[in-house]
């Protein structure tokens, strides 16, 4: 093909692309406010269970959502409901990343808690899916993706809202092959995109009495698309005279979070979409791992509350699913018990949690029969969120640390 034909075939495709995000940036104009849950009932929770080990943490954070939420659930205040069909093979079937009937059961749903799911790769023998997750996120609109890390005893509180919707993940499967030895992909940020998560981020610093906000970038570098990110930020840090701000960039910010006279500075950070995935996956490591850390991705309609690792099917062909630590789903599960009002309940999880499994350990998961099953850490779980002493022996743990 000639050069001149080359270059209109990749022109076209590429203007479909721009298309698709202009539209997109007209929806965003128009959208709904937040979906205030003390004036909805029943509230319904969907569980997805996943792929490998995703339905064996799944029904464990779902038995310990269950006990904590008893009473709301025999009132009919909080309902729970299975969606089933979200697996690897059923999406395959269907040459779906999510199939329609299973899409229209999470849209049934004001919330969901959703184990692992398996996004195929080249070689890997499914067909080039793309992420369920990326698909979930771009259909409910789940623009912000928070991730909380807590380390009591390093003094490290940090909450990350990476932008969910843009970036490079949000036309990822749409890059041209030019040639044979050009690839082109396509990045995309919007003012509208920008602004509300960066506003989501600032508003929760007022919310829980943090007084700093990190805007992380490489602006200095990429001008256009990040420089817009950074001057949005600088227009809604107007609206918070009382909170400080930041700018970092993404390489230095990467070495800052393993520095130990670096780490207590930072509070609430904001990230667009490809430096979030990388800097919350660093810092869920310094916590103990991305099995100990869960994430929220929320919008303003719906929400999805999930763990940030993958499904491990090792685990299953090899006969551990039971051994997989639920941690990460209990995390989540906390932030989805604070995100539909019952602050106390997530408060008390994630605080059971640090106690259980940072500071006692008196169940210890290694991932394999040496160690304690996710049952039995769901039952040691549920007897610390019971134990009257609870506060006590947290606030000894944050004393001893």
């Amino acid at each position: 093909m000639a050069d001149n034909q080359v270059i209109e075939a990749a022109k076209e495709k590429f203007g479909v692309v721009l298309q698709q995000q202009l539209e997109r940036v007209e929806r965003l104009k128009s959208e709904l406010d937040w979906t205030d849950y003390s004036k909805v009932s029943p509230i319904i929770v969907g569980t997805i269970g996943g792929d490998g080990i995703g339905p064996y943490i799944a029904a464990e954070a779902q038995r310990v959502l269950e006990f904590l939420l008893r009473n709301e659930v025999a009132s009919g205040k909080v309902v729970f409901k299975t969606i089933e069909g979200l697996t690897i093979e059923n999406r395959a079937a269907n040459l779906k990343s999510i199939p329609d009937d299973v899409l229209a059961e999470i849209k049934t749903c004001h919330v969901t808690l959703k184990g692992p799911t398996h996004t195929p790769e080249r070689g890997d023998g499914w067909p080039n899916l793309e992420s369920a997750n990326v698909s979930m996120r771009k259909e409910l609109d789940l623009f912000a993706n928070v991730r909380p890390v807590r380390i009591p005893q390093q003094g490290i509180d940090w909450t990350f809202f990476r932008e969910n919707t843009e970036d490079m993940y949000a036309v990822g499967s749409q890059g041209v092959n030019v040639t044979e030895d050009l690839g082109i992909d396509f990045r995309v940020i919007t003012s509208q995109g920008s602004e509300r998560i960066i506003e989501a981020a600032f508003a929760h610093a007022k919310r829980t009495g943090k007084d700093n906000v990190t805007v992380v970038t490489k602006a200095n570098i990429v001008k256009t698309t990040d420089g817009k990110f950074l001057d949005i930020a600088r227009m809604v840090s107007e609206r918070y005279p009382g909170i400080t701000w930041e700018g970092w960039y993404i390489d230095l910010m990467t070495a800052a979070l393993i520095n130990p006279a670096r780490q207590k500075q930072f509070q609430v950070l904001v990230l667009p979409n490809l430096y979030g995935d990388i800097l919350t996956d660093e810092a869920a490591q310094i916590q103990g791992g991305v099995g100990t850390a869960g994430s929220a991705n929320m919008g303003k309609a719906y929400a999805m509350f999930e763990a940030i690792h993958g499904s491990a099917p090792r685990m299953v062909n090899e006969g551990r699913a039971q051994y997989a630590d639920p941690s990460s789903m209990m995390r989540a599960g906390a932030m989805l018990l604070t995100h539909l009002g019952f602050e106390e309940m997530g408060d008390k999880l994630h605080k059971a949690l640090d106690i259980c499994g940072q500071y006692e350990r008196s169940v210890v998961m290694t991932g394999r029969s040496n160690g304690a099953t996710g049952e039995d850490f769901g039952n040691y779980l549920m007897s610390t969120i019971e134990d009257a002493s609870l506060e006590e022996r947290w606030e000894q743990y944050v004393r001893e640390a």
